[in-house]
């Protein structure tokens, strides 16, 4: 009786360690495919930033207005983009869809809520490697920039790396900082906030 039990528990640690290492290896094919389809975005909104369609008639440069705080949106594959974020101190460069839900944040991650414009735009990303993965990280003082699709480059400094409960919305999207990136923890019991203000004037790209 005592060995019928002990192969029981045998076939069931066994069982248990194959379905760990199955969803081990499913996360890992989730995380490298969520960093092509960023990487792949990323080269069409840089050029689309950088060679925006031409016209037969000769424009004057034209610059974001400071009173309306919509930001330019861009399609690419069918989603919409508001533009990319650059994080030198983790070295990712990610899209930033225009918004979110599950489905567009394995892609991409995705404007929550607010805009660079209003000094209140709040960034939702997955916990991939390729993604948010390595927000918690990031300390005091570290750049991040933020490129809109009219070529503005919003320069931001990281203030603060904190952590919020899931229930925590309000706190998330009124925080009085001017830019706010998250991710889920790992089962997610948690969000790992970062809070940036900006850091200088915008500069518009050539």
């Amino acid at each position: 009786m005592r060995n019928k039990a002990g192969t029981v528990c045998m076939v069931l640690g066994a069982a248990l360690v194959l379905a760990a290492l199955s969803l081990f290896l499913f996360n890992q094919r989730e995380d490298r495919q969520a960093g092509e389809a960023a990487g792949n975005i990323l080269c069409q909104i840089v050029e689309e930033i950088e060679q925006p369609e031409s016209t037969d008639i000769a424009q004057e440069p034209s610059y974001p207005d400071p009173y309306d705080t919509e930001m330019t949106v861009t399609e690419i594959d069918g989603y919409g983009y508001v533009g990319y974020l650059s994080i030198p101190a983790i070295d990712i460069e990610l899209p930033v869809m225009s918004q979110w839900d599950y489905e567009r944040l394995k892609i991409a991650p995705c404007r929550y809520t607010g805009s660079t414009k209003a000094d209140n735009l709040v960034i939702a990303g997955h916990n991939y490697t390729r993604h948010f993965g390595q927000l918690k990280e990031l300390a005091e003082g570290d750049k991040v920039l933020f490129t809109d699709m009219d070529g503005t480059v919003w320069v931001y400094e990281v203030v603060v790396v904190e952590v919020l409960a899931p229930t925590a919305v309000k706190d998330m999207t009124a925080s009085g900082y001017d830019l706010t990136l998250f991710t889920c923890t790992y089962g997610g019991a948690s969000r790992v906030t970062v809070r940036c203000d900006r850091a200088e004037e915008e500069t518009c790209v050539d």
